[in-house]
């Protein structure tokens, strides 16, 4: 299985390179499930911080393994809703960078909150990832088609993140894995301040 995620991992990450976009940008191109699938991946933000929060599920460990990373889809697409329904949520490209930021340095000083503090931080910064997938969906050719896209690209993102987040089983990958998660918080402090 591990052999497995690191493929899946190197795959995304080869796949996101091949262009370079903003995930929460408009553009005549939204349409159906392969247009849904690319936005997680082709903004890097959003690839930030939902491979974050399989990391930080995977460094809690236990049921915080399969926690975070269902609960931010399931809230993401609570978020989506307001972006469909046009309710206004100011900062969603501050909260976005902030996700990376704040779930990147969760694992990167190994914090370690109750389960239920870990999956409401996870949670509020769905909201804003989904709002901007869901401000696109209006636009799209098909609806349910793009929204199974992006939500299959997040649980991969996930995947990803826990993949990488298994390290911690070592010593060495332990600090490798909180180098990784510097380096989130970093790329997202970027983003928040405009450098990326």
């Amino acid at each position: 299985m591990p052999g497995l995620l690191r493929n899946a991992f190197m795959l995304l990450m080869l796949w996101s390179l091949a262009g370079v976009a903003l995930a929460h940008e408009g553009g005549g191109h939204v349409g159906g499930f392969s247009s849904g699938f690319m936005h997680p991946l082709l903004g890097w933000d959003h690839v930030l911080a939902m491979v974050a929060v399989g990391l930080w599920g995977a460094f809690l460990g236990g049921s915080a393994l399969w926690m975070l990373p269902i609960v931010f889809p399931f809230v993401m697409a609570i978020g989506g809703v307001l972006g469909i329904a046009g309710v206004d949520l100011p900062a969603v490209e501050t909260g976005i960078a902030l996700s990376a930021v704040i779930l990147g340095s969760m694992v990167l000083a190994a914090a370690r909150p109750p389960l239920w503090l870990a999956a409401v931080i996870v949670g509020v910064f769905a909201i804003f990832h989904g709002h901007a997938h869901g401000t696109e969906l209006p636009e799209a050719v098909s609806p349910l088609a793009y929204s199974l896209g992006f939500v299959l690209a997040t649980g991969l993102l996930h995947l990803c993140g826990i993949g990488f987040g298994f390290l911690v089983r070592w010593p060495a990958g332990r600090a490798i894995v909180r180098l990784g998660g510097g380096l989130i918080a970093l790329g997202g402090a970027a983003f928040l301040f405009g450098f990326a």
